[in-house]
């Protein structure tokens, strides 16, 4: 019988930063992915890496991968070659002298206070004595000119050393020697340190792409930038899960079709480029799906797709009844197709996700890891027909873990094993579990929507976001006459045309609205109009004066509020 198989879960992480470069100057504006990826991407190859029995699909933003492979050319081309570092935080850690006016010492001071107080500062002593001179600092802006140059020089050390991996913390020996010492750095410190990065950074891509070629994980991605594929298409799609949604000027993006395709291209050629392969599935960015969107990843080849448990609950609901399925199966973790469309669709287990995510980091490992295992078999034996069935767990492999105690290495060790050596359970991969030739439910259509709420509303409807859409419209009008008119030499179009991408990834609508943390807001509002002003200047117009301004400031909770949420409304 079917029951007497092992249910089948999977592990679905993914990875994801937006554009951080300055285009013009190829400078980085925010430094968050090479810190992600000395902590996150390391830790979470390096568990696959211990657990034989593991699998699990990690899906890549190709400009994540572009991101990474300019970090590791900037970093070689500077220990080996004294070239110059691109980001102003590696390049304070690298570079002999640190800033000496006030004002920017004082910018870097409160860069190095930028990580979770209680896992990372209050778990080293020597940082967490400099965190709170740092903090004391910082209500006394003019006390700022009589700190030592040390301070800082510690204050940057600590900071990076709070990043690393924890898989890396425990085995490399350098790393506990600089721990220990704890304050009064020297250049060959520092020197030590910036070679390392170097050396977790350069081994992130290789890493995932032996265990991909081991078979151990499926790799993935996403379009190119991470746009919102279902609003390039027809912003109209909103209003599906949404009726009430309030909609941008422009109700359709121009030459959004055009655009969809083009990020689904690039980024399938940038993700070939990297890994020497193209991937059987795609994590459209946010989870976004639409019946376009459909129809799209299928033309361009992909076998599946994977969104949030609303939208399945949604399109069910709207094709026969609030909570049923077509061939009468009581379990919802299935795979689907809709209107015809040739490309299977998995839905995230909220629940599950939502638990990793937000609640098991305040939870002793050992408890979080039974309580998952737990939820599992507990669905592996309300299932009857398990072969038919899988449980897909999906979450961001970055901004969780670090407020898990030692960025989550308890945690994540105990249920890769716990798991992988379960008899009732087994972990695979969406593509080894479509081999399996499981049966699919078929439904009309798609209700549109994403994995937060099945809306879109985390990127449309607010009169920020809407704004945000607004005058990325109007760029884009101005770039399509500039592209008609057959005006710009080659060398600039193809420039323009990246550019534009920048402006089209999801982050920037994510972060506008007054409920998010207003430093993250400015970070990444500030990034879009710098974006759209590049845009301009590539095109040889003036840019419009509204793009000095500010359109979202923020003011909601600081904490897991803005980098993460939940899928379902609390």
């Amino acid at each position: 019988m079917s029951s007497d198989i092992p249910m089948p879960v999977v592990f679905c992480w993914h990875m994801h930063q937006p554009e951080y470069r300055d285009l013009r100057s190829d400078e980085f504006q925010l430094s968050w992915t090479y810190l992600h990826a000395m902590k996150d991407y390391v830790d979470m190859a390096a568990h696959l890496e211990q657990q034989p029995d593991a699998r699990a699909v990690v899906n890549f933003a190709p400009v994540l991968l572009d991101q990474i492979e300019d970090y590791v050319s900037q970093l070689d081309g500077f220990i080996n070659h004294g070239g110059a570092i691109r980001d102003s935080l590696l390049s304070a850690l690298a570079e002999s002298t640190l800033p000496g006016d006030n004002q920017q010492r004082t910018v870097l001071m409160g860069k190095c206070l930028r990580v979770n107080k209680q896992r990372v500062i209050e778990r080293f002593p020597g940082y967490q004595r400099l965190a709170s001179m740092a903090e004391a600092l910082q209500r006394n802006p003019d006390a700022v000119m009589y700190a030592a140059q040390q301070f800082f020089i510690d204050l940057v050390v600590w900071y990076h050393l709070g990043w690393l991996a924890e898989t890396t913390r425990r085995e490399n020996v350098s790393v506990q020697q600089l721990q220990d010492k704890q304050y009064g750095y020297t250049p060959h410190d520092r020197r030590l340190l910036l070679r390392l990065i170097h050396d977790e950074l350069r081994s992130i891509i290789p890493r995932y792409r032996k265990l991909h070629e081991q078979g151990r994980v499926e790799l993935a991605m996403s379009p190119y930038a991470h746009p919102m594929l279902p609003l390039l298409l027809d912003m109209e799609v909103a209003r599906e899960a949404l009726p009430e949604s309030q909609l941008p000027l422009l109700t359709h993006y121009p030459g959004g079709e055009e655009r969809a395709r083009w990020h689904l291209q690039t980024g399938l050629d940038t993700f070939e480029r990297h890994f020497g392969m193209r991937p059987s599935g795609c994590w459209p960015s946010e989870g976004g799906l639409s019946q376009a969107t459909l129809g799209l990843l299928a033309e361009q080849g992909f076998q599946w797709c994977a969104s949030g448990q609303s939208v399945i609950q949604n399109s069910l609901k709207c094709s026969s009844g609030e909570g049923s399925h077509e061939d009468g199966h009581p379990c919802r973790h299935r795979i689907y197709r809709f209107g015809g469309a040739e490309i299977d669709c998995f839905f995230r287990d909220d629940g599950l996700s939502d638990l990793i995510g937000f609640n098991y980091a305040e939870w002793h490992s050992d408890d979080a890891v039974n309580n998952l295992v737990h939820h599992l078999t507990e669905i592996a034996r309300a299932c009857p027909e398990r072969r038919n069935c899988v449980v897909a767990i999906i979450l961001d492999g970055e901004n969780a873990w670090e407020y898990y105690p030692e960025n989550a290495y308890h945690f994540l060790s105990a249920m890769y094993q716990a798991i992988s050596t379960h008899p009732e359970l087994v972990l695979t991969t969406f593509r080894e579990f479509q081999r399996q030739q499981p049966q699919r439910v078929e439904l009309p259509s798609v209700v549109a929507g994403s994995w937060v709420y099945g809306t879109f509303s985390t990127w449309v409807g607010d009169s920020d976001k809407n704004r945000g859409w607004d005058i990325l419209s109007e760029a884009k009008q101005h770039y399509d006459a500039r592209l008609a008119s057959a005006s710009l030499d080659p060398d600039t179009l193809k420039k323009a045309e990246w550019q534009l991408a920048a402006c089209e990834g999801s982050d920037w609508f994510w972060w506008f609205g007054d409920y998010n943390p207003a430093e993250a807001v400015n970070d990444f509002e500030r990034l879009f109009r710098l974006h759209l002003s590049n845009l301009y200047q590539l095109l040889g117009l003036e840019a419009p004066p509204y793009l000095s301004d500010s359109i979202s400031h923020g003011g909601g909770a600081t904490g897991r509020s803005g980098a993460m949420r939940p899928g379902q409304p609390s």
